[in-house]
């Protein structure tokens, strides 16, 4: 299984594409096709039939996913970091690599 920097919760910065600079939640991490789904971040229409849940159908708009490699974790101060690892009381740690910070 593939490993990422970022994970479902993570607050990240859009640095390429139509939504470049945008800031997001991080709803869901698809790992086996290397993309994230963002809050508010390369929205979509989708066209639905009707169902139970929405008697009339129409058109939804929702978020679609983005490549990962488009995205970057954001630290406390709000700016877009760079990521690295290492080892407080024997467990493996997300630090902004600039300050040294824990992420």
């Amino acid at each position: 299984m593939k490993k990422f920097q970022i994970k479902k919760g993570d607050t990240v910065y859009v640095n390429a594409g139509n939504d470049k600079g945008k800031t997001g939640k991080v709803l869901e991490v698809l790992r086996e096709k290397d993309r994230v789904i963002v809050e508010g971040v390369n929205m979509v229409s989708k066209h639905t039939k009707p169902n139970p849940q929405n008697p009339q159908g129409g058109i939804v708009k929702q978020e679609a996913a983005i490549h990962v490699s488009n995205v970057q974790l954001m630290d406390s101060t709000g700016k877009p970091v760079k990521v690295g690892h290492k080892m407080v009381d024997g467990k493996k740690v997300r630090i902004a690599r600039k300050s040294g910070e824990e992420i």
